[in-house]
Protein backbone atom coordinates (compact mmCIF):
# COMPACT_ATOMS: atom_id res chain seq x y z
CA UNK A 1 0.00 0.00 0.00
CA UNK A 2 1.65 3.38 -0.78
CA UNK A 3 0.77 6.50 1.01
CA UNK A 4 0.88 9.83 0.02
CA UNK A 5 0.41 13.18 1.14
CA UNK A 6 0.84 16.98 -0.83
CA UNK A 7 0.58 20.46 -0.33
CA UNK A 8 0.03 23.35 -3.06
CA UNK A 9 0.98 27.19 -3.50
CA UNK A 10 0.23 29.65 -6.11
CA UNK A 11 2.37 32.65 -7.45
CA UNK A 12 2.59 34.57 -10.29
CA UNK A 13 5.96 35.10 -12.12
CA UNK A 14 7.39 36.13 -15.55
CA UNK A 15 9.57 34.43 -17.68
CA UNK A 16 10.95 34.32 -21.35
CA UNK A 17 12.09 31.15 -22.62
CA UNK A 18 15.31 31.10 -24.81
CA UNK A 19 15.58 29.28 -27.80
CA UNK A 20 12.85 28.25 -30.40
CA UNK A 21 9.37 28.46 -28.68
CA UNK A 22 8.06 31.22 -30.49
CA UNK A 23 5.94 33.83 -28.68
CA UNK A 24 7.04 32.72 -25.33
CA UNK A 25 10.35 33.93 -26.30
CA UNK A 26 8.88 37.10 -25.30
CA UNK A 27 8.43 38.20 -21.38
CA UNK A 28 5.63 37.21 -20.16
CA UNK A 29 3.34 35.94 -17.21
CA UNK A 30 2.03 33.01 -16.01
CA UNK A 31 -0.62 32.57 -12.40
CA UNK A 32 1.58 29.14 -11.57
CA UNK A 33 0.43 26.61 -9.40
CA UNK A 34 3.30 24.32 -7.85
CA UNK A 35 2.27 20.64 -5.88
CA UNK A 36 4.91 19.06 -4.00
CA UNK A 37 3.82 15.09 -2.83
CA UNK A 38 5.65 12.48 -0.59
CA UNK A 39 5.32 9.19 -1.12
CA UNK A 40 6.06 6.30 0.79
CA UNK A 41 4.55 2.77 2.26
CA UNK A 42 4.90 3.10 5.83
CA UNK A 43 3.28 5.25 8.43
CA UNK A 44 5.50 6.99 11.53
CA UNK A 45 4.03 6.00 15.00
CA UNK A 46 1.79 8.56 14.91
CA UNK A 47 -0.45 7.13 11.65
CA UNK A 48 0.71 9.95 9.22
CA UNK A 49 3.40 9.54 6.38
CA UNK A 50 5.05 13.20 6.98
CA UNK A 51 4.90 16.35 9.08
CA UNK A 52 2.22 18.28 6.35
CA UNK A 53 3.37 21.36 8.65
CA UNK A 54 7.15 20.91 7.35
CA UNK A 55 5.99 20.19 3.81
CA UNK A 56 4.15 23.57 3.36
CA UNK A 57 7.08 25.25 5.04
CA UNK A 58 9.51 24.00 2.99
CA UNK A 59 7.33 24.41 -0.24
CA UNK A 60 6.67 28.08 0.67
CA UNK A 61 10.30 28.88 1.20
CA UNK A 62 11.57 27.36 -1.88
CA UNK A 63 8.54 29.23 -4.11
CA UNK A 64 8.74 32.61 -1.71
CA UNK A 65 11.59 33.85 -4.34
CA UNK A 66 9.11 33.41 -7.20
CA UNK A 67 6.61 35.66 -6.56
CA UNK A 68 6.19 39.05 -8.75
CA UNK A 69 9.65 37.84 -9.80
CA UNK A 70 11.02 37.30 -13.41
CA UNK A 71 12.17 33.65 -13.32
CA UNK A 72 15.10 34.29 -15.78
CA UNK A 73 16.82 36.80 -13.72
CA UNK A 74 16.94 34.30 -10.83
CA UNK A 75 20.03 32.38 -9.75
CA UNK A 76 18.60 29.18 -10.07
CA UNK A 77 17.80 29.90 -13.64
CA UNK A 78 20.73 31.87 -15.01
CA UNK A 79 22.56 28.74 -16.37
CA UNK A 80 18.94 26.99 -17.42
CA UNK A 81 15.63 28.13 -19.26
CA UNK A 82 13.17 28.72 -16.76
CA UNK A 83 10.79 26.13 -18.47
CA UNK A 84 7.94 24.43 -16.27
CA UNK A 85 10.29 21.69 -16.02
CA UNK A 86 13.01 23.36 -15.10
CA UNK A 87 11.16 25.36 -12.27
CA UNK A 88 9.76 21.78 -11.14
CA UNK A 89 13.25 20.20 -11.15
CA UNK A 90 14.82 23.32 -8.91
CA UNK A 91 11.73 22.89 -6.45
CA UNK A 92 12.33 18.89 -6.13
CA UNK A 93 15.89 19.14 -5.13
CA UNK A 94 15.20 22.37 -2.58
CA UNK A 95 12.72 20.48 -1.03
CA UNK A 96 14.48 16.73 -1.37
CA UNK A 97 17.45 18.18 0.60
CA UNK A 98 15.33 18.96 3.84
CA UNK A 99 13.08 15.82 3.39
CA UNK A 100 14.01 12.07 5.08
CA UNK A 101 12.19 9.87 7.36
CA UNK A 102 11.46 5.87 7.33
CA UNK A 103 8.96 4.97 4.79
CA UNK A 104 9.64 8.35 2.81
CA UNK A 105 9.99 7.27 -0.87
CA UNK A 106 9.52 9.68 -3.44
CA UNK A 107 8.84 13.41 -4.32
CA UNK A 108 6.62 14.01 -7.00
CA UNK A 109 6.73 18.10 -7.70
CA UNK A 110 3.77 19.32 -10.44
CA UNK A 111 4.09 23.01 -11.70
CA UNK A 112 1.32 24.28 -13.59
CA UNK A 113 1.17 27.00 -15.98
CA UNK A 114 -2.42 27.26 -16.48
CA UNK A 115 -5.43 25.33 -15.33
CA UNK A 116 -4.67 22.67 -18.40
CA UNK A 117 -1.09 22.64 -18.48
CA UNK A 118 1.56 21.19 -15.94
CA UNK A 119 5.16 19.60 -15.86
CA UNK A 120 6.32 17.32 -13.00
CA UNK A 121 9.83 16.11 -11.68
CA UNK A 122 9.80 13.06 -9.39
CA UNK A 123 12.69 12.15 -7.44
CA UNK A 124 13.88 9.26 -5.19
CA UNK A 125 14.13 10.22 -1.21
Amino acid sequence: MTFEVGVGRAFRASHALRGDFGPATQPHEHDYRVEVAVRGERLRADGTLVDIALLERLLSTTVEEFHGAALDTLPAFRDRNSTAEEVARHVAERVGRSLSGDGLARLVVRVWESADAYAACEREL
